[in-house]
Order: C-alpha cells, then structure tokens, then sequence
C-alpha cells in the first residue's frame, strides 16, 4: 500500500510531504505535519540565520527520541529548486528558500547548523562565544550569560543572548567584515581568562569534560572556520521540541530555562518581538582587537 503525501506550493514550487501523520516528536503528538507547519512560521527567522552558508542538518528518521544522523552531502535526488555548493568534497545544501527548509523538514531533518561564514566570504559576519554546562541541568547558565554581557558591554560592545535550544547559552555579536576567525579566537581567549579568574568556580576553559568539575565550559574556539553552531531559531532534538531563541538581555536576568522556548510557543513570541538578532548594528572590533595586539 502506498504510503499517504500531500504536495504543497510552496514559493512556485511543488514541495511533498510524504507520511504527514507520522510522529516526529511522539511526547508532544507533533507530526510531520506539524511540524513543516511550524517551520513555515520560522522560516522568515530561520532563513537569514542560514542563507548562503555550507548546511549541515541532523535527520530523525524515526522521530525523537530515535537514531539519528549527520546530513551533509545534498542527496542526489534533491529538487531543482534546491541550491548548492561544493566545498571540499562535499556538496552541501544552501538553505536560501522556504521549499529547500520544508523539503530537509520532510526528510525528517530537525537540526540545522550552518557554517560559521558564508560561501562567497570566508570572514565571519558574527563573533560568537558557547558557553556549555558540564552537568545536564545547570541553573547558573543566565547568571554565567550576563557576566559575559556584563564584560563585553564594557568593552564596548553590544551583544545578543542565545539558547542554543539545548543546555547552553551562546553570545553573538554581530560584527563589520574584516576580523579573521584567529582574531576573534584570540580575543575569546582573553575574555574566557578573564572571566575564569574572576569565577573560578563558574567557568572554565578546561576542554576534557572529565576534568572540568561543574564548571561552565567558555567554548572560545568553536567559533572557527570549517566548524558550525545550532542556527538561531532551528528546532533541536529534545522531547520538549525546543529552539533555539535569541533573547533580551532583560529576559536573561529574569534567570529563564531554555526549556520555555519551543515550537509551540515559537510563532506567538516571534510576533510579539520580532527578530533579536537584527536589533543590534555590527559592531566595529578593530580598535579592541589592536589594543589586544598591543598587550
């Protein structure tokens, strides 16, 4: 018997949508079509987070919990509305258009983590530090967020909170073109020591998770070339179906979960304040980052 499909238009382009009933998040009786219905409200959000950039996305075949693998090699029977790019030798998915999110979403792809620089630009157009808990719940993870908000602001720098739509936190700062990923990692390195010596019990830059106790992990050097970070409103693989959701620096100190932001709430936030990332101007990192040469 022939399994059930509904073919959407999507943007002029015929999108299907194979085994809509079936249970992609089972806890949450979230099928896959709801789920595609939800990306449809993300999709202005999540779009810009990915466009032009090497796309590597995590498949659920089977819902979540389930196995699961690491997609980036575009599959050959990809759409012609499905853009490319060849990087290395793979041939990665560029998510520029709601039919590509909404074709990955009926593959079952649930996570998308795009490069860190786009195709055309190996600079990054963002500065990003992960901050990433040791243990499994971490109710110190906002207080460790406002302390580096706290340090970059008197720096003089303007920056966004993030839950990673996991158990960490990542600070982005959007920035002008020039600085290099080495730049920035070096400047990520003063800021973790920094904040390490002032809170050595909160944070560490210990990479081994054995040794690192409780401790926040300041993951400096995951923001790099060749490495991705959880796009800022992609859907994660937990049971509660969370996002990962860029807030406001008054949100932070009000010591949210990251669990309260997930795609059953996603659309009714997102209209209520817009997108966060685009409420600060790139920010101008030269004159710090010689002043960190000059040290």
């Amino acid at each position: 018997m022939t399994a059930p499909f509904i073919m959407l238009q999507v943007e002029g382009h015929e999108v299907k949508l194979s085994n809509p009933n079936k249970l992609l998040w089972p806890e949450l009786q979230i099928t896959k079509a709801d789920y595609l219905m939800k990306l449809l409200h993300l999709a202005p959000y999540l779009l810009p987070a990915c466009a032009n950039r090497y796309l590597t996305t995590i498949r659920y075949p089977g819902g979540v919990p389930g196995e699961s693998f690491y997609q980036k090699n575009c599959p050959d029977s990809a759409p012609a509305f499905v853009e490319t790019a060849i990087h290395g030798d793979i041939r990665y998915v560029l998510l520029n258009n709601t039919a590509t999110l909404l074709w990955l979403a009926n593959l079952a792809c649930i996570e998308f983590h795009p490069s860190l620089h786009t195709v055309d630009n190996p600079l990054p157009e963002q500065w990003i530090i992960d901050l990433d808990p040791s243990v499994t719940v971490e109710p110190r993870i906002m207080e460790a967020a406002k302390l580096v908000g706290e340090l970059l602001s008197s720096l003089g720098i303007s920056s966004i909170p993030k839950t990673s739509g996991a158990t960490g936190v990542q600070i982005i700062v959007p920035i002008s073109k020039g600085p290099t990923f080495d730049e920035l990692k070096g400047l990520g390195l003063f800021v973790a020591r920094y904040l390490c010596e002032r809170h050595p019990n909160l944070f560490t830059i210990e990479r081994l998770k054995k040794h690192r106790g409780t401790r926040i992990y300041i993951d400096y050097a995951q923001h790099d070339a060749g490495r991705t970070i959880a796009a800022a409103y992609t859907p994660r693989a937990t049971p509660y179906a969370s996002v990962s959701t860029p807030l406001t620096w008054e949100e932070v100190a009000r010591n949210p979960s990251p669990q309260q932001f997930t795609l059953l709430n996603a659309a009714e936030r997102l209209n209520q304040v817009g997108n966060l990332l685009t409420q600060v101007p790139p920010q101008q990192m030269e004159s710090i980052l010689l002043a960190l040469k000059q040290r």
